[in-house]
C-alpha cells in the first residue's frame, strides 16, 4: 500500500518542524519548548490536550466514529481501553555537544538531539495531523509524548501520575529509527526485544596521603582500578553462558592534583541483560566483589545499583500485526521479522510491562544516516519520516477500522 498522497504532501512541513526541535534541544523533564510546540499543535489540529503528565509529557486524545458519538453524548464507550488504541513517542536530548554544522544544528551548547527523539516527535505529530483530517477510522488514539527517555525515567513519571488510568488502551505501539538500515525498511521482533537496563554508582574510601609517600595512606585510585577489573568477570564466570548480559564501567573520577593520594575515588556504570533474574545476579556478584577487592586492600567501598527498565518485550500478537502494516507499507521483503536482540534499553517497556504492545525499529539509513545514535555526528533523516507517520496512521486505521453498517 502506497504512503497516502497527503502524508506526502506534508513532507517539507514535517521536515521543518523536526529541523525546529532539533535546533532546540532539551535534556529530561525541561522539555518546556518541545512540549509547549507539541501541546499547540495537536491543539490546532483537533485533539483533545492534557499536559503535566511526568512533569513534561503530553497526551492527545483523538475520537472519531462511535467514540466520538459516545464522547459528545457523555456516554462511555464500551470496556477499559475497548477500541483505544496508544501512539507513543519520546522527546528528549542528550547532554552531548553536536560537531554538526548543519543550519538546524543545535543552539544549546552540550545538548543535541543525538538519539532522533526529534523525529519520533515529528513522526506522531504527522500522524495525529493526518488522522484528525481524515477520522478514517471508528474509536480512540492516545499520542503519548514522553519526556525523559534517557535514563531519567520519563515512562515511570508518567505512569506513577495514571497514564493508563486516565488513558486507558487496549494496544500500545512505539518506534525508534536504526541507523545502518535502510530507509524503506522495518525490523519487528516478537518476544524480548532489547535489554533491562540499571546504572551502578561505586564510591572507594582509602586513606588521602603524599603522592610521594604511597605507603602512608591507602591509594583508592588503586582500588578502583583493581574492581573496575575484578567486575570484568561477573559476566564472563557469574552469568550462565546462555545468557546475554553486559557490564561496561564508564566513568572512574578520582584526585585533582598531581602529587596527592586522594581519599576518595568513584566508579560508575551500566547493567544490561534480558531478564530480572540475570540482572539480580549480577548484582549480587558486583556487591560481593566491590565489598571484597576493597576490603583485601584496607580500604572500604559502597555500591549504589538502579534498577531502571524491564526488558523490552513485545507481544507476540501485537509483533505479528505491527509487521503486516509495515509489510502493506513497504512489503514483507523490506520488513526483518526476527532481527538481532540489543543491548541498549528502553523505558517503553515500562509501558508494555502494563498494556500489550509492539516497539519496531525504522530504517534511518546509510551513509551519513548510518551514524549511530548518541554519537555526535548524527542526526535523523528526514526521508524517514513519511514512512512512520503513515505507519502510525495505518496501523490505526487498521486496528480501528469501521464497523460495517
Amino acid at each position: 500500500m502506497p504512503i497516502a498522497e497527503r502524508i506526502m504532501q506534508m513532507h517539507a512541513e514535517l521536515t521543518a518542524w523536526r529541523r525546529d526541535v532539533h535546533a532546540h534541544p532539551e535534556l529530561g523533564f525541561e522539555e518546556i519548548r518541545t512540549s509547549d510546540l507539541v501541546a499547540a499543535k495537536l491543539a490546532a489540529f483537533g485533539c483533545e490536550v492534557h499536559r503535566g503528565l511526568g512533569k513534561t509529557g503530553v497526551v492527545g486524545t483523538l475520537r472519531a466514529g462511535s467514540a466520538a458519538q459516545s464522547a459528545a453524548g457523555g456516554a462511555q464507550s464500551g470496556a477499559r481501553g475497548a477500541r483505544t488504541v496508544g501512539l507513543r513517542a519520546d522527546m528528549d536530548a542528550l547532554p552531548i555537544e553536536e560537531v554538526s554544522t548543519s543550519e538546524h544544528r543545535s543552539r544549546h551548547p552540550g545538548k543535541m538531539h543525538a538519539c532522533g527523539h526529534d523525529g519520533h516527535t515529528i513522526m506522531l505529530l504527522g500522524a495525529a495531523r493526518y488522522l484528525a483530517e481524515t477520522r478514517n477510522f471508528d474509536g480512540t488514539v492516545h499520542f503519548i509524548f514522553q519526556p525523559a527517555e534517557e535514563g531519567m525515567g520519563g515512562a515511570r513519571a508518567m505512569v506513577d501520575d495514571g497514564l493508563f488510568e486516565k488513558f486507558p488502551c487496549e494496544a500500545i505501539f512505539g518506534m525508534h529509527n536504526r541507523p545502518g538500515v535502510p530507509v524503506g525498511r522495518f525490523a519487528v521482533r516478537a518476544g524480548p526485544m532489547m535489554a533491562a537496563g540499571a546504572f551502578f554508582d561505586i564510591s572507594v574510601t582509602g586513606k588521602g596521603a603524599h603522592g610521594a609517600r604511597p605507603e602512608s595512606g591507602i591509594d583508592p585510585v588503586v582500588v578502583a582500578a583493581h574492581i573496575a577489573i575484578a567486575l570484568q568477570t561477573v559476566v564472563s564466570r557469574n552469568a550462565p553462558p546462555v545468557e546475554t548480559a553486559v557490564l561496561s564501567v564508564t566513568k572512574i573520577h578520582a584526585g585533582d592534583a598531581y602529587n596527592v593520594i586522594p581519599q576518595t575515588a568513584q566508579l560508575a556504570g551500566t547493567v544490561r541483560a534480558f531478564s530480572r533474574e540475570v540482572m539480580t545476579l549480577v548484582e549480587t556478584s558486583m556487591k560481593r566483589i566491590v565489598k571484597g577487592v576493597a576490603e583485601a586492600f584496607g580500604a572500604s567501598a559502597e555500591m549504589d545499583f538502579r534498577f531502571l527498565f524491564p526488558p523490552t518485550v513485545n507481544d507476540a500478537r501485537e509483533a505479528e500485526f505491527a509487521a503486516g502494516i509495515c509489510a502493506e507499507l513497504v512489503g514483507a521483503q523490506n520488513v526483518e521479522r526476527d532481527p538481532p536482540l540489543l543491548m541498549g534499553s528502553e523505558d517503553f517497556s515500562l509501558m508494555l510491562e502494563m498494556i500489550p504492545g509492539c516497539y519496531i525499529n525504522i530504517g534511518n539509513g546509510v551513509g551519513e544516516g548510518g551514524c549511530e545514535v548518541h554519537n555526535p555526528a548524527y542526526d535523523f533523516n528526514d526521508a524517514a519520516l513519511p514512512l512512520g507517520v503513515s505507519f502510525f496512521a495505518r496501523l490505526v486505521e487498521t486496528r480501528l477500522a469501521k464497523r460495517q453498517a
